[in-house]
């Protein structure tokens, strides 16, 4: 899904799509991962507008019923983000497709299914992948961090945008989860939740 599509994981995004994707494998996740957190860019504004801040996330506590709508949701949503040129807003007809869709699953909405998918992403970015335990986002990263300084098979140019995006995660920090149960739910759908919300960019 385009960043544009969902703004509220400006913050914690790149956390959470660097603690998806297994940093073994190769730099193809980092390249992902820019991709997915690299703001998207609407319409230039007029030169005197300040910049537009990424709203707030809203923090509900998460039930069974909106993870397997979001899992369910997740192909038909796919089918037409997937579509999006990078970087264009979507129109009016694309956001009535993708209301319809979180309607049909449940949702009052797209804006609150996105909320939604926000509030997993922010409790899946404390995950430490290899163990599938909550841990805690800062942690992640800094494991990620430690691990990527041990890779030497990464080219050094890959190795260095990957650090300096890492470091900068750690700058600014995810905030806490509120909602302590939304961990033991989303752990208890976590490998269905990285099938079907980490991939997204293949």
């Amino acid at each position: 899904m385009p960043a544009l599509l969902r703004p509220a994981l400006t913050v914690f995004g790149v956390a959470w799509l660097l603690s998806a994707a297994s940093l073994a494998s190769s730099g193809s996740a980092f390249a992902q991962a820019n991709q997915q957190a690299a703001p998207a860019q609407q319409t230039a504004p007029a030169p005197q507008a300040p910049p537009a801040e990424a709203p707030a996330l809203k923090q509900i506590a998460l039930t069974d019923k909106q993870l397997e709508g979001v899992l369910a949701a997740q192909k038909d949503m796919d089918a037409i983000t997937d579509k999006l040129p990078e970087n264009t807003a979507p129109d009016q007809k694309v956001i009535a497709q993708l209301d319809d869709i979180a309607k049909k699953h449940g949702f009052v909405g797209y804006d609150d299914y996105n909320n939604v998918v926000d509030n997993i992403s922010l409790v899946i970015g404390g995950f430490d992948p290899a163990t599938k335990k909550y841990v805690g986002s800062e942690a992640v990263i800094k494991a990620q961090i430690a691990q990527l300084q041990a890779d030497r098979k990464m080219p050094a140019k890959d190795k260095k945008e990957a650090l300096a995006e890492l470091n900068e995660a750690l700058k600014t920090p995810a905030p806490a989860v509120e909602n302590k149960g939304n961990i033991d739910l989303v752990a208890k759908y976590y490998d269905k939740l990285i099938a079907a919300l980490g991939d997204e960019e293949n």
